[in-house]
Protein backbone atom coordinates (compact mmCIF):
# COMPACT_ATOMS: atom_id res chain seq x y z
CA UNK A 1 0.00 0.00 0.00
CA UNK A 2 1.24 3.73 -0.78
CA UNK A 3 1.24 6.07 1.43
CA UNK A 4 -1.22 9.29 0.69
CA UNK A 5 0.86 12.16 0.94
CA UNK A 6 -1.27 15.22 2.71
CA UNK A 7 -0.87 17.85 0.35
CA UNK A 8 -1.85 14.96 -2.34
CA UNK A 9 -4.61 14.12 -0.58
CA UNK A 10 -5.66 17.53 0.82
CA UNK A 11 -5.50 18.36 -3.03
CA UNK A 12 -7.86 16.25 -4.04
CA UNK A 13 -10.43 16.54 -1.13
CA UNK A 14 -10.53 20.26 -2.19
CA UNK A 15 -11.29 19.54 -5.75
CA UNK A 16 -13.99 17.05 -4.63
CA UNK A 17 -15.56 19.69 -2.70
CA UNK A 18 -15.27 21.90 -5.36
CA UNK A 19 -16.88 19.74 -8.16
CA UNK A 20 -19.35 18.90 -5.68
CA UNK A 21 -20.11 22.75 -5.04
CA UNK A 22 -20.68 23.30 -8.35
CA UNK A 23 -23.26 20.71 -8.66
CA UNK A 24 -25.12 22.26 -5.80
CA UNK A 25 -25.22 25.40 -7.67
CA UNK A 26 -26.43 23.44 -10.43
CA UNK A 27 -28.96 22.11 -8.54
CA UNK A 28 -27.81 18.28 -9.52
CA UNK A 29 -27.43 17.22 -5.92
CA UNK A 30 -30.45 17.04 -3.95
CA UNK A 31 -29.90 13.49 -1.83
CA UNK A 32 -29.99 15.14 1.85
CA UNK A 33 -28.12 12.04 2.94
CA UNK A 34 -25.41 12.29 1.60
CA UNK A 35 -22.33 13.95 3.66
CA UNK A 36 -20.97 16.93 1.86
CA UNK A 37 -24.02 17.67 1.83
CA UNK A 38 -25.07 17.67 5.22
CA UNK A 39 -21.82 19.18 6.45
CA UNK A 40 -22.81 22.03 3.61
CA UNK A 41 -26.37 23.06 5.59
CA UNK A 42 -24.50 22.94 8.74
CA UNK A 43 -21.47 25.51 7.53
CA UNK A 44 -24.93 27.95 6.08
CA UNK A 45 -27.55 27.48 9.19
CA UNK A 46 -24.42 28.59 11.59
CA UNK A 47 -22.82 30.72 9.36
CA UNK A 48 -19.73 30.05 10.09
CA UNK A 49 -17.93 31.76 7.19
CA UNK A 50 -17.70 33.52 3.55
CA UNK A 51 -19.30 31.10 1.09
CA UNK A 52 -15.69 31.25 -0.38
CA UNK A 53 -14.22 29.21 2.65
CA UNK A 54 -16.99 26.52 2.34
CA UNK A 55 -14.66 24.21 -0.03
CA UNK A 56 -11.79 25.27 2.79
CA UNK A 57 -14.25 24.35 5.45
CA UNK A 58 -15.43 20.74 3.65
CA UNK A 59 -11.84 19.72 2.79
CA UNK A 60 -10.97 19.92 6.41
CA UNK A 61 -13.76 18.20 7.50
CA UNK A 62 -13.34 15.20 5.11
CA UNK A 63 -9.49 15.38 6.22
CA UNK A 64 -10.38 15.05 9.84
CA UNK A 65 -13.30 12.03 9.54
CA UNK A 66 -10.41 10.46 7.21
CA UNK A 67 -7.52 10.51 9.56
CA UNK A 68 -8.86 10.88 12.97
CA UNK A 69 -12.38 9.25 13.28
CA UNK A 70 -11.69 6.26 11.13
CA UNK A 71 -10.70 3.99 13.48
CA UNK A 72 -11.94 4.78 16.50
CA UNK A 73 -15.66 5.04 14.57
CA UNK A 74 -15.14 1.62 12.95
CA UNK A 75 -13.59 0.26 16.10
CA UNK A 76 -17.04 0.99 18.11
CA UNK A 77 -19.01 0.03 15.63
CA UNK A 78 -17.59 -3.64 15.70
CA UNK A 79 -17.74 -4.17 19.57
CA UNK A 80 -21.36 -2.46 19.16
CA UNK A 81 -22.10 -5.52 16.71
CA UNK A 82 -20.86 -7.87 18.63
CA UNK A 83 -22.54 -6.80 21.55
CA UNK A 84 -25.90 -6.66 19.84
CA UNK A 85 -24.78 -10.35 18.83
CA UNK A 86 -24.68 -11.49 22.14
CA UNK A 87 -28.02 -9.87 23.18
CA UNK A 88 -30.30 -10.04 20.62
CA UNK A 89 -33.15 -8.73 22.45
CA UNK A 90 -31.42 -5.20 21.81
CA UNK A 91 -31.29 -5.82 17.66
CA UNK A 92 -35.25 -6.63 18.13
CA UNK A 93 -35.51 -3.50 20.12
CA UNK A 94 -33.71 -1.33 18.07
CA UNK A 95 -35.50 -2.34 14.80
CA UNK A 96 -38.69 -1.82 16.26
CA UNK A 97 -37.64 1.46 17.33
CA UNK A 98 -36.94 2.75 13.73
CA UNK A 99 -40.33 1.09 12.68
CA UNK A 100 -42.12 3.12 14.96
CA UNK A 101 -40.21 6.20 14.89
CA UNK A 102 -39.43 6.55 11.23
CA UNK A 103 -42.43 5.27 10.25
CA UNK A 104 -41.05 2.59 8.12
CA UNK A 105 -42.82 0.21 5.55
CA UNK A 106 -41.80 -2.93 3.89
CA UNK A 107 -39.19 -2.16 1.17
CA UNK A 108 -36.96 -4.46 -0.46
CA UNK A 109 -34.49 -1.52 -1.66
CA UNK A 110 -31.75 -0.78 0.36
CA UNK A 111 -32.24 2.28 2.43
CA UNK A 112 -29.90 4.79 4.20
CA UNK A 113 -30.89 6.93 7.15
CA UNK A 114 -30.18 10.64 7.34
CA UNK A 115 -28.84 12.41 10.08
CA UNK A 116 -32.58 13.46 11.27
CA UNK A 117 -33.63 10.52 11.34
CA UNK A 118 -30.75 9.11 13.24
CA UNK A 119 -31.50 11.86 15.72
CA UNK A 120 -34.79 10.09 16.79
CA UNK A 121 -33.40 6.84 17.72
CA UNK A 122 -32.71 7.34 21.26
CA UNK A 123 -32.26 3.34 21.91
CA UNK A 124 -29.73 2.93 19.38
CA UNK A 125 -28.13 5.97 20.63
CA UNK A 126 -27.80 4.35 23.99
CA UNK A 127 -26.52 0.79 22.72
CA UNK A 128 -23.68 3.12 20.95
CA UNK A 129 -23.09 4.98 24.67
CA UNK A 130 -23.14 0.71 26.36
CA UNK A 131 -20.79 0.31 23.22
CA UNK A 132 -18.75 3.13 24.25
CA UNK A 133 -18.85 2.58 28.27
CA UNK A 134 -17.91 -1.11 27.72
CA UNK A 135 -15.36 -1.12 25.08
CA UNK A 136 -14.16 2.62 24.53
CA UNK A 137 -11.65 3.04 21.38
CA UNK A 138 -9.20 5.00 23.28
CA UNK A 139 -9.20 2.46 26.55
CA UNK A 140 -5.85 4.43 27.90
CA UNK A 141 -5.27 8.55 28.51
CA UNK A 142 -2.33 9.94 29.70
CA UNK A 143 -1.81 13.53 31.60
CA UNK A 144 0.84 15.82 33.01
CA UNK A 145 0.36 18.76 35.26
CA UNK A 146 3.07 21.61 34.29
CA UNK A 147 3.19 22.76 37.94
CA UNK A 148 2.85 20.48 41.05
CA UNK A 149 -0.38 19.31 41.82
CA UNK A 150 -2.99 17.28 44.52
CA UNK A 151 -5.69 15.11 43.03
CA UNK A 152 -8.99 14.97 44.78
CA UNK A 153 -7.56 11.72 46.79
CA UNK A 154 -4.76 13.58 48.17
CA UNK A 155 -1.80 12.20 45.95
CA UNK A 156 0.76 15.14 45.29
CA UNK A 157 1.84 15.28 42.20
CA UNK A 158 5.05 16.55 40.85
CA UNK A 159 5.57 18.45 37.63
CA UNK A 160 5.60 16.83 34.44
CA UNK A 161 5.32 13.01 36.25
CA UNK A 162 2.92 11.13 33.96
CA UNK A 163 -0.37 9.68 35.48
CA UNK A 164 -2.08 7.25 33.43
CA UNK A 165 -6.09 7.38 32.86
CA UNK A 166 -8.16 4.10 32.44
CA UNK A 167 -11.49 4.89 30.26
CA UNK A 168 -11.76 0.70 30.37
CA UNK A 169 -11.44 0.21 33.66
CA UNK A 170 -13.96 3.64 34.59
CA UNK A 171 -16.25 2.62 32.59
CA UNK A 172 -16.71 -1.09 34.24
CA UNK A 173 -16.32 0.03 38.46
CA UNK A 174 -19.17 -0.87 40.52
CA UNK A 175 -19.03 2.56 42.22
CA UNK A 176 -19.13 4.58 39.25
CA UNK A 177 -21.78 2.76 37.42
CA UNK A 178 -23.57 0.09 39.72
CA UNK A 179 -23.98 -3.24 40.31
CA UNK A 180 -25.24 -3.73 36.44
CA UNK A 181 -22.14 -2.09 35.68
CA UNK A 182 -20.69 -4.76 33.41
CA UNK A 183 -23.85 -5.64 31.39
CA UNK A 184 -24.96 -4.62 28.27
CA UNK A 185 -28.24 -2.67 28.99
CA UNK A 186 -29.10 0.20 26.67
CA UNK A 187 -31.69 1.34 28.34
CA UNK A 188 -29.50 2.71 31.25
CA UNK A 189 -29.40 6.08 28.52
CA UNK A 190 -32.87 6.54 28.36
CA UNK A 191 -34.41 9.22 30.47
CA UNK A 192 -38.03 8.87 32.31
CA UNK A 193 -39.45 11.15 29.52
CA UNK A 194 -37.92 8.64 26.86
CA UNK A 195 -35.00 11.10 25.57
CA UNK A 196 -31.45 10.20 25.74
CA UNK A 197 -30.01 10.83 29.16
CA UNK A 198 -27.00 12.51 29.27
CA UNK A 199 -23.82 11.60 31.92
CA UNK A 200 -20.87 13.82 32.95
CA UNK A 201 -18.06 13.41 30.77
CA UNK A 202 -15.55 12.80 33.52
CA UNK A 203 -18.21 9.67 34.31
CA UNK A 204 -18.45 9.03 30.84
CA UNK A 205 -14.59 10.08 29.31
CA UNK A 206 -15.30 8.14 25.59
CA UNK A 207 -14.84 11.69 24.31
CA UNK A 208 -12.48 13.00 26.79
CA UNK A 209 -13.48 15.54 29.35
CA UNK A 210 -13.51 19.37 30.17
CA UNK A 211 -11.69 21.58 27.03
CA UNK A 212 -10.38 18.79 25.59
CA UNK A 213 -13.56 17.17 24.71
CA UNK A 214 -13.33 16.00 21.26
CA UNK A 215 -15.01 18.37 18.74
CA UNK A 216 -15.99 15.73 16.23
CA UNK A 217 -18.51 13.92 19.12
CA UNK A 218 -21.90 14.45 17.61
CA UNK A 219 -20.55 13.95 14.03
CA UNK A 220 -19.11 10.34 15.09
CA UNK A 221 -22.66 9.84 16.75
CA UNK A 222 -24.47 10.87 13.52
CA UNK A 223 -22.03 8.61 11.47
CA UNK A 224 -22.51 5.47 13.74
CA UNK A 225 -25.98 5.37 14.13
CA UNK A 226 -26.49 6.06 10.33
CA UNK A 227 -24.29 2.98 9.71
CA UNK A 228 -25.78 1.22 12.63
CA UNK A 229 -29.32 1.99 11.41
CA UNK A 230 -28.66 0.98 8.21
CA UNK A 231 -27.11 -2.27 8.50
CA UNK A 232 -30.04 -3.47 11.47
CA UNK A 233 -32.72 -2.58 9.25
CA UNK A 234 -31.68 -4.71 6.50
CA UNK A 235 -30.29 -7.19 8.63
CA UNK A 236 -30.09 -10.33 11.54
CA UNK A 237 -26.61 -10.76 13.30
CA UNK A 238 -25.03 -13.61 14.42
CA UNK A 239 -21.68 -14.58 15.54
CA UNK A 240 -19.49 -16.88 13.84
CA UNK A 241 -19.17 -19.72 15.78
CA UNK A 242 -15.35 -20.73 17.21
CA UNK A 243 -14.37 -17.42 16.51
CA UNK A 244 -12.33 -15.71 19.17
CA UNK A 245 -13.36 -12.24 20.22
CA UNK A 246 -11.29 -10.24 22.62
CA UNK A 247 -9.50 -6.94 22.79
CA UNK A 248 -6.27 -6.08 21.08
CA UNK A 249 -3.48 -4.69 23.30
CA UNK A 250 -3.02 -1.69 21.42
CA UNK A 251 -3.74 2.44 21.82
CA UNK A 252 -6.74 1.70 19.94
CA UNK A 253 -9.35 -0.79 21.42
CA UNK A 254 -9.54 -2.89 18.04
CA UNK A 255 -10.93 -6.63 18.15
CA UNK A 256 -7.79 -8.27 18.03
CA UNK A 257 -8.70 -10.86 15.36
CA UNK A 258 -11.57 -9.08 13.86
CA UNK A 259 -15.49 -9.81 14.04
CA UNK A 260 -16.62 -12.26 11.63
CA UNK A 261 -20.39 -13.03 11.80
CA UNK A 262 -22.90 -14.27 9.56
CA UNK A 263 -25.92 -11.39 8.15
CA UNK A 264 -29.38 -12.78 7.00
CA UNK A 265 -31.62 -10.37 5.34
CA UNK A 266 -34.11 -9.15 7.46
CA UNK A 267 -37.75 -8.39 6.53
CA UNK A 268 -38.51 -4.96 8.29
CA UNK A 269 -42.57 -4.17 8.24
Amino acid sequence: MVPLKPCCTGTYCLRACEAAKMAWRDGEQKDDSKLLTTFRKAYEEKNIGSSRGLSIFLRDTALSLMFAGRDTTSTCLTWLFWLIATNPLTETKIRQEMESKLQLKEDKNWRFFSVEESRKLIYLHGALCESLRLFPPVALEHKAPIAPDTLPSGNYLEPNIKVIVSFYSTGRMESVWGKDCLEFKPERWISRGGGTKHEPSYKFPAFNAGPRTCLGKEMAFAQMKMVAAAIIYHYSIQLVEGHPVIPSDSVILQAKHGLKVRLSEECVK
